[in-house]
């Protein structure tokens, strides 16, 4: 076990440096729930993304049913068969599924495209947060 994952924050209390986004995400968590909603994370490495990423799964799911994906190695073919799968509640003390994508700045096109069609029909359980970093985002928006 490396020194980041050792020592990383297991609970929001633990966060340090992102008040005002723990805020807002516990604000969401009490209002209704993370669950049904996909979120967008970005800023510099090493500001807590990944970090927060886990935690909002942690909300809707247990650990078995959260799944970390490198954006880089995601197909058109595989997004399917998340989606087919995320029909499906989970299973154990929640019943929410989650779903992180990894440097989303390298996603592709067609992959691009297919998750627009998922997350205008992402299901109530299901979260899905996509991390990135500034510099990979403003890249991902180039022609």
């Amino acid at each position: 076990m490396n020194l980041a994952d050792k020592y990383r924050p297991t609970n929001w209390g633990d966060v340090v440096g992102q008040d005002k986004v723990v805020a807002r995400l516990r604000t969401l968590a009490a209002r209704g729930g993370l669950a049904g909603r996909a979120f967008w994370m970005s800023g510099q490495s090493g500001t807590g993304k990944t970090t927060i990423a886990r935690l909002v799964a942690r909300e809707v799911a247990d650990p078995f049913m959260v799944c970390e994906l490198d954006a880089a190695a995601l197909t058109v073919a595989e997004l399917q068969s998340l989606e087919a799968q995320m029909q499906v509640c989970g299973w154990g003390e929640k019943t929410g599924r989650a779903y992180l994508v990894n440097e989303a700045h390298a996603l592709r096109k067609p992959v691009i495209r297919q998750l627009l069609v998922l997350l205008e029909r992402i299901p109530r359980h299901v979260v899905i947060v996509f991390t990135t970093t500034c510099e990979g985002q403003d890249a991902l928006f180039e022609d």
